[in-house]
C-alpha cells in the first residue's frame, strides 16, 4: 500500500489522559466511536489515506498515552514526527493549562518545521464547559498554530480538523522540496550555469501557512 502513495506522513496526538484523543482518531480513521473507550498503554497508532490535491497521501497517525508514567516513552515517537494534533478537553481547565507544557516538549523533541493543531474537544458538551472557545484561538494565535474545537462523539469537525494538518504537512514538504530543488539547480556543474524550472503548482505552496511554528 506504501508503494501506491504519493507521501507518507506521520503525525502525532497528544495531550492530558481521557481527552479524547483514541476517540478522534478511530473517528478520521474507522468512522467509529466507543463510549467505554481506554486510556491508551504507552503508544498506538492507525492510519488513512487522503487525496491532497492530486496527490495520495498515507497518514500515519500515533495515539500517544497522555498518563505521566508513560512521557517517557512517548518522546521517542515526536522524532520523523511532520506534524502533531494538541487536544485538550474544554469541560476540563486542567488540561488547558497544561498546553504550555506539551508545547514546550513538543518543540524540544519535534521537528522545527512541525506542523502543529490545536483542537479543543468534546464541543458537545457545551453546558459543562470550563474553557471558552476563544481562549483557545488566543492561545492558538499567539503560538502561531491552528485551532478548531470537535466532537468525536457527535463527529464535528473532526475529518476536517485531520485534513487541514495533512494539508498543512504537504505545503511544508512541498516547500521544502521546492528548496532543496532549487539549491541543486543553482549549484554550478562543471563551471556550466544551470536554470530552474519550477513547476507553478509547486511554486504555490511557497506561501507561509499559519500553522507552522
Amino acid at each position: 500500500m506504501d508503494d501506491e502513495c504519493d507521501y507518507l506522513f506521520k503525525a502525532v496526538l497528544i495531550g492530558d489522559s481521557g481527552v479524547g484523543k483514541s476517540n478522534l482518531l478511530s473517528r478520521f480513521s474507522r468512522g467509529e466511536f466507543r463510549l467505554d473507550s481506554k486510556p491508551t498503554i504507552g503508544v498506538e497508532f492507525a492510519y488513512r489515506n487522503v487525496r491532497v490535491r492530486d496527490k495520495l497521501v498515507k497518514a500515519q497517525i500515533w495515539d500517544t498515552a497522555g498518563q505521566e508514567r508513560f512521557r517517557a516513552i512517548t518522546s521517542a515517537y515526536y522524532r520523523g514526527a511532520l506534524g502533531a494534533m494538541l487536544v485538550y478537553d474544554i469541560t476540563r481547565r486542567s488540561t488547558f493549562e497544561s498546553l504550555t507544557r506539551w508545547l514546550e516538549e513538543l518543540r524540544h523533541f519535534g521537528d522545527p518545521d512541525m506542523v502543529i493543531a490545536l483542537v479543543g474537544n468534546k464541543s458537545d458538551l457545551s453546558e459543562a464547559r470550563e474553557v471558552a472557545e476563544e481562549e483557545g484561538r488566543e492561545l492558538a494565535e499567539l503560538e502561531g498554530i491552528c485551532f478548531m474545537e470537535t466532537s468525536a462523539l457527535k463527529n464535528t469537525n473532526v475529518e476536517e480538523a485531520f485534513l487541514e494538518m495533512i494539508t498543512q504537512i504537504h505545503r511544508v514538504t512541498s516547500q521544502k522540496s521546492l528548496e532543496a530543488k532549487m539549491v541543486e539547480a543553482t549549484t554550478p556543474r562543471g563551471g556550466e550555469a544551470v536554470q530552474l524550472n519550477i513547476d507553478d503548482e509547486v511554486s504555490a505552496t511557497k506561501q507561509r501557512s499559519c500553522c507552522v511554528r
